[in-house]
């Protein structure tokens, strides 16, 4: 799911600048959540977002989660895939199928 060379461009630009003092995780998820809401503001007064602006903003919100995942010592991959097992019990198929609703909220 994870192209290494991804993680592998990034570990070497923060490695160049001597930045990995400063992505601790708090700071990273700090980050994530900045860039998240920089992501929102493109959507906020309509829905027809400029699509090279929520590339770039998406760009730099995967740039944080993969920055900490690396440094939690987590596979990204591994991390959707377990949380999509969790998921997929949380929400099955037969009760949640093609609603927006929770399924024991109906």
């Amino acid at each position: 799911m994870t192209d290494d060379r991804a993680l592998a461009a990034l570990r070497a630009f923060v490695a160049e600048r001597d930045w990995a003092q400063f992505h601790t995780a708090p700071n990273l998820a700090k980050s994530v959540s900045i860039e998240a809401a920089e992501l929102l503001e493109c959507f906020q007064w309509s829905e027809d977002a400029d699509d090279a602006r929520v590339r770039e903003e998406l760009a730099d919100v995967l740039t944080y989660c993969l920055l900490l995942a690396d440094r939690i010592g987590a596979d990204p991959a591994e991390l959707v895939l377990m949380k999509l097992e969790q998921t997929k019990q949380k929400y099955p198929v037969e009760l949640a199928k093609g609603s927006i609703t929770k399924y024991d909220r109906r």
